[in-house]
């Protein structure tokens, strides 16, 4: 069955007598706001499911509490010693939607051009709708170079992308994650001491890896994901490697492969599993690493043999989608085109039509010229979003249940009315910085990333 979709009536400027205006020619407005959705759910004015009712809580419940919070994160271990947020102030506590739009758009009218505000596709309408720019992880990475007049830069995100615009924004520039409890439990799932002791036993398997051979490939490329911290960057900018993101993880892995005999993808399993797939490399030489058992698990031969080794991590949200939600999809709604996110399990995406990153499947809705039944695999508030701003369309996601990023939905209007009316004020609240010792290679990393365009 399609997740539920929370229609509204037409506003009255939009309405016209009814005799003059059929039914089926009405417009559907469709309330982007997940929020509001669940909020419904949770109150019995709608029937549909979530994951965890205490998503209808306000953030700021769970920032005193160890964990991911409620959403598709909960069942994840967070790392001891995780950044936490401090108690938002009772004003933003208690404001209501509406005053927080506003204190958001007065405080933007005062700053001008000295903030600009970025915002991740996965994040709550209530945010986005503040924005500057809105977009992936590589467009917004983009963005945070384009404006070096800002004095800050507030990023609607998660941590490892607010650390990577302190890495490719000015010195003097200000980073600000509104809610610092907002981290990525992928991200999580690689360690730097994970990597390096993997890195340790790589070297005993194929010799000295910063020699390259007799054809002047080196014995293996470290290529990270974006989802991961600014320490893994700078380990992969230490030792030759790459960054990438969905959008470009193809073009990154053949300009690995032209640099080494093999690839150590992480920490995301999927995206490294589904982009070598394509390219061609057969699944017996993409070896899984498991960071707790020697060797990750492998034999020496599968680890010679390897062209790409897996590091063992996922994306909460892109693992709840099944080949079974497909086929219902498609029994429900024949003819449906359905579209998911390289962060899908393998047999996911081999099911769908076709998998690509959140502006790939943003774009490929934009693109259908006749109205499209569309079941979509990736973050329901992009989807939600979409839906909205396509209703000659019928957009859905394929996770029956709402649940949306736990981390993600950690930003609230609320947290950003706060650091907005901080920069009013002079006070920077929530800076991220990477130190120098790990700016200066992550940097570099993530240059080779930004110059591979797909």
């Amino acid at each position: 069955m399609a997740a539920s979709i929370l229609t509204l009536s037409p506003r009255p400027e939009e309405s016209r007598p009814e005799e003059s205006r059929p039914e089926e020619s009405r417009p559907r407005v469709i309330d982007p706001s997940v929020d509001h959705e669940i909020q419904a759910i949770v109150a019995g004015q709608l029937v549909a499911e979530t994951c965890n009712t205490d998503l209808a809580a306000a953030p700021w419940t769970f920032d005193s509490r160890p964990g991911y919070g409620p959403g598709s994160s909960m069942g994840d271990v967070i790392p001891t010693g995780s950044p936490r947020q401090g108690e938002l102030p009772e004003e933003y506590r208690t404001a209501s939607e509406a005053e927080l739009a506003e204190r958001i758009r007065a405080a933007k009218a005062t700053l001008g051009d000295r903030v600009v505000i970025l915002g991740h596709f996965y994040q709550r309408e209530e945010v986005v709708t503040h924005a500057d720019y809105v977009g992936d992880s590589f467009q917004l990475a983009n963005a945070a170079l384009a404006h070096p007049e800002a004095e800050a830069i507030v990023f609607c995100g998660v941590h490892f992308m607010a650390e990577t615009a302190d890495l490719l924004s000015r010195p003097e520039q200000a980073v600000i994650l509104p809610n610092l409890a907002a981290g990525c439990s992928m991200a999580d799932m690689a360690d730097i001491d994970q990597v390096e002791e993997c890195w340790e036993q790589l070297a005993e398997v194929y010799g000295d890896l910063d020699t390259p051979d007799a054809d002047g490939l080196l014995p293996v490329i470290p290529v990270t994901y974006m989802n991961s911290s600014a320490a893994i960057k700078g380990f992969v900018g230490r030792h030759q490697g790459i960054v990438c993101t969905s959008s470009n993880a193809r073009t990154v892995l053949e300009w690995a492969f032209a640099r080494g005999r093999r690839v150590l993808f992480f920490p995301d399993q999927h995206l490294g599993r589904n982009t070598a797939k394509a390219m061609g490399v057969p699944l017996e030489q993409m070896p899984m690493w498991n960071p707790r058992r020697p060797l990750g698990g492998s034999t020496e031969t599968q680890l010679e043999d390897a062209r790409v080794i897996l590091w063992h991590g996922f994306c909460s949200v892109h693992r709840r989608f099944t080949v079974d939600q497909i086929a219902a999809a498609r029994a429900e709604h024949p003819g449906v085109r359905v579209i998911v996110h390289p962060e899908c399990p393998m047999d996911v995406v081999d099911a769908a039509d076709a998998a690509g990153s959140t502006d790939f499947i943003r774009k490929a809705i934009q693109a259908a010229t006749e109205p499209t039944t569309f079941a979509i695999g990736t973050e329901i508030n992009l989807v939600q979003r979409l839906a909205a701003e396509h209703p000659q369309h019928e957009i859905f996601c394929l996770d029956p249940v709402v649940c949306p990023c736990s981390t993600m939905y950690r930003i609230h209007p609320g947290y950003l009315a706060w650091v907005l009316e901080g920069l009013v004020a002079g006070e920077v609240r929530n800076r991220i910085s990477v130190t120098a010792d790990v700016a200066e290679p992550a940097r570099v990393a993530l240059e080779r990333m930004l110059a591979a365009k797909p």
